[in-house]
C-alpha cells in the first residue's frame, strides 16, 4: 500500500511540474512573454560508437535547457545543431519538464512510443514540425504525450514520440490521425 501511495505521489508531482503555474503565467504575461501550456526540457545523449562502458544510461543523459515560453523555445531552438550536423549516434530528447526520458520514469513506465524512420534528408524538417506542434499544443490528447526523441544514426534518423499509456488503442489511433493532420511533412501510409 505504501509503495502505491508513493508511486501515485510521484506521478502527480510529475504531472504538476509539467504545467506552467498560474503565478508564473501571470509574471510572464506582464513581462510581455508568451507562456506555453507545458514546460519543456531538452536532453542530450552522445555515445561513442563501438565503446561499451559501465556507465548507466541515466548517467550519460544530460539536461541541456528548460523553458516555458515561446521566446524561451526559440532562444533554445535557434542554438541547437540541426540533425544533419549531429554526430552518430546522438539522441536529442524533447520532453515535458518533470519527465525524464527514461522508461523507468513514472510518466513513461506504462507508456509506449511511435517510431518513424527517416532518410537523413527528411528528418530535420519533420523534427522541427513535430517540435512546433508539441510546443504549440497542436496535437490531440497532448496530456498523453510525454515527449519526443530524435535519434541520429549512421544511415538514417529515427524520430519517436513517447506516450503515457500504451494500452489505450483509441488514444493511439487519435494520435496517429493528429500527426497526419497537424504536421505538414508527415505522410500516413
Amino acid at each position: 500500500m505504501e509503495i502505491t501511495e508513493r508511486r501515485h505521489d510521484e506521478i502527480m508531482d510529475n504531472v504538476k511540474s509539467q504545467y506552467v503555474s498560474d503565478e508564473r503565467h501571470s509574471r510572464e504575461l506582464k513581462a510581455g512573454l508568451h507562456p506555453l501550456r507545458y514546460k519543456f526540457a531538452i536532453w542530450y545523449t552522445r555515445r561513442t560508437p563501438g565503446v561499451r562502458n559501465q556507465t548507466s544510461y541515466e548517467d550519460i543523459i544530460k539536461k541541456i535547457v528548460e523553458f516555458s515560453t515561446v521566446e524561451g523555445f526559440w532562444a533554445c531552438y535557434c542554438h541547437l545543431a540541426r540533425s544533419s550536423l549531429l554526430p552518430s549516434p546522438t539522441d536529442l530528447h524533447f520532453f515535458k519538464n518533470g519527465i525524464r526520458p527514461l522508461w523507468e520514469d513514472g510518466a513513461n513506465c506504462n507508456g509506449g512510443k511511435w517510431i518513424i524512420r527517416f532518410s537523413k534528408v527528411l528528418s530535420s524538417r519533420f523534427w522541427e514540425d513535430l517540435l512546433l506542434a508539441l510546443v504549440g499544443d497542436q496535437l490531440d490528447d497532448a496530456d498523453n504525450i510525454c515527449g519526443a526523441v530524435l535519434s541520429v544514426r549512421f544511415s538514417e534518423d529515427i524520430i519517436s514520440v513517447w506516450n503515457r499509456n500504451a494500452s489505450d488503442h483509441q488514444v493511439r489511433l487519435l494520435f496517429t490521425r493528429s500527426l497526419a493532420s497537424s504536421l505538414p511533412s508527415f505522410v500516413l501510409y
